[in-house]
């Protein structure tokens, strides 16, 4: 099951275009009843459509276990369907989920970009990334906290990507403000709200 995901997809205007569990509105009401199985499949569809993009998967690290598996199948169809993944490390959550999806699905369609330097990075996620041929590190970070590092490499990612899919809490600020971010720069930007 699902649970609460909500998606919401938009380019640049910031007007709701797609739904998973309820449309959601600017200002967050809902209404409508659950799309069938048909409709969810045909929005999944969607994001994959446009082969040979940069998309760039980022989120929150508090996940259920079938909001990882939802995530790792996304990104494995998008990298076998040609697309670039592009994301970047983590031993829990969005991050792992992508990786974990995009190297099943096409390893070389991934681009990990780290906040700091792979030396940096905890045990599980050094583990994971013995795989990815394509790592970004950023030395010139190792100075900083790792959320105001977290924060620049969220917007490299972003930057470097032609669509964004970002799952997150709807009190995540950090990501509403990549979300913003990735706006600003006119990205086609997908939603998918977790509560």
């Amino acid at each position: 099951m699902m649970g609460n995901l909500i998606l919401s997809e938009t380019i640049a205007s910031h007007s709701p275009m797609n739904q998973v569990d309820s449309l959601v509105t600017s200002d967050n009401s809902s209404f409508l009843d659950s799309p069938s199985v048909q409709d969810l499949s045909e929005e999944f569809k969607n994001i994959q459509d446009a082969a040979g993009k940069k998309v760039a998967m980022i989120g929150s690290r508090d996940l259920s276990m079938s909001q990882i598996k939802i995530i790792e199948m996304i990104a494995f169809g998008l990298t076998v369907a040609g697309n670039t993944i592009i994301t970047s490390g983590g031993y829990c959550g969005t991050n792992y989920a992508t990786i974990k999806g995009a190297l099943r699905g096409n390893a070389d369609r991934l681009k990990v970009v780290l906040p700091q330097t792979l030396q940096q990075q905890i045990k599980e996620v050094q583990d994971q990334l013995i795989g990815v041929k394509n790592i970004t590190e950023h030395p010139e970070w190792t100075h900083m906290l790792l959320a105001d590092a977290s924060r620049l490499c969220n917007q490299e990612i972003i930057y470097e990507c032609q669509q964004l899919i970002c799952f997150l809490y709807r009190d995540s600020n950090t990501l509403k403000d990549s979300l913003k971010y990735a706006h600003s720069l006119n990205k086609v930007v997908t939603t998918f709200y977790l509560d």
